[in-house]
C-alpha cells in the first residue's frame, strides 16, 4: 500500500515522534554537531558505536534513537509533518542513520568483514542515491585527522574517497561529511576505514539518508513543515532518526522537533 492521494493522507494512520534535547553541546560556529549525546527525548546516546570490525545497522529501538510504532500490515510510512524550533539561529538537518561503525582510533587502519545490509532502510530495497557518508567525533583529536574510506557505490562498483584532510583537530560531537569519488552519488556498504595525521582522539563512520532540512532564522523560531514541504519521503518502522545541528554560534542550543510519521 501506499499513500498516493490527499484523501489517502487525510485517513492513515499517523503518529508523532518527539525529538526535543534538554542539554546543548558546544559546538564551532557555522559547522555540522551532533547531539546524539545530548540528554532529553529520546535519552541520550552513547558517542562510541560499539563495533568497529563489522558496523550495525541502527534502529528505532537502538540507545539514543526515537521510538516508532510499528505500521499496520503491508502499510508504507512517510513523513509527512515536522514541526521544528530551536533556542539558537541554526540550520536543521533530520536524518535516518542506516549503517554506523566505531569508534575507530586516530591511526586506525581497518577491513570490515561481514557487514550487515541496510537494503530493507532504502526505498524500493535498492536505491542508494542521495545515501551520505559522515564522520563523527566520539572523542577530541589532536592534529589535523585525514581520512580515506574505501566502499561500494550506489550501483555496488568499488569507490575510494582518496585521503581527505579535515583540515582540523575535530572536538567531540563535531560531524564531517566525506565527499565520495567523483561520478559516485550513493553508497552501499563500507569496506575500509583509514586514519592518518592526527595523533589522538577517536570517531564513527555513518551513512545517512537525509529526511528533511530547514533554518531557524531566529532564536527561539518555530514553524511548521507540512507534507508539501516534506515531500512525503519514505520513512520505515525501524528508522533511525538522526538531528544534525549547524548552529551559527558556538551552541547547538536546545532543539525540537515533532515529528508527523503516516502510514498507509
Amino acid at each position: 500500500m501506499a499513500i498516493t492521494t490527499l484523501d489517502g493522507y487525510i485517513a492513515a494512520i499517523k503518529q508523532r515522534v518527539i525529538y526535543n534535547k534538554t542539554q546543548v553541546q558546544t559546538s564551532v560556529a557555522n559547522i555540522p554537531f551532533s547531539v546524539f549525546d545530548r540528554t532529553g527525548n529520546p535519552g541520550a546516546g552513547t558517542l562510541a558505536v560499539g563495533n568497529t570490525a563489522n558496523g550495525i545497522v541502527p534502529t528505532d529501538a537502538t540507545a539514543g534513537y526515537p521510538i516508532i510504532n510499528a505500521f499496520g500490515g503491508g502499510a508504507t510510512g512517510y513523513l509527512s509533518k515536522v514541526e521544528y524550533s530551536n533556542t539558537v539561529l541554526c540550520n536543521l538537518i533530520l536524518y535516518d542513520t542506516v549503517f554506523s561503525a566505531g569508534a575507530y582510533a586516530f591511526n586506525a587502519d581497518v577491513t570490515l568483514a561481514s557487514q550487515p545490509s541496510f537494503s530493507s532502510r532504502v526505498p524500493g530495497g535498492n536505491d542508494y542515491v542521495g545515501l551520505e557518508l559522515w564522520l563523527e567525533t566520539a572523542s577530541a583529536f589532536t592534529g589535523n585527522q585525514s581520512i580515506q574510506i574505501n566502499y561500494l557505490d550506489q550501483d555496488g562498483n568499488a569507490g575510494d574517497t582518496g585521503v581527505v584532510a579535515t583540515g582540523v583537530a575535530p572536538i567531540i560531537a563535531r560531524m564531517f561529511q566525506v565527499p565520495l569519488a567523483a561520478g559516485d552519488n550513493g553508497i552501499q556498504r563500507i569496506d575500509r576505514v583509514r586514519s592518518t595525521v592526527s595523533t589522538a582522539g577517536t570517531f564513527n563512520v555513518h551513512v545517512l539518508r537525509p529526511l528533511w532540512a530547514n533554518r531557524i532564522i531566529l532564536a527561539n523560531y518555530s514553524g511548521i513543515d507540512d507534507l508539501l514541504r516534506t515531500g512525503l519521503v519514505q520513512v520505515f518502522a525501524d528508522s533511525a532518526l538522526r538531528l544534525i545541528v549547524q548552529a551559527d554560534s558556538t551552541s547547538t542550543g536546545l532543539p525540537r522537533l515533532n515529528v508527523e510519521i503516516s502510514n498507509g
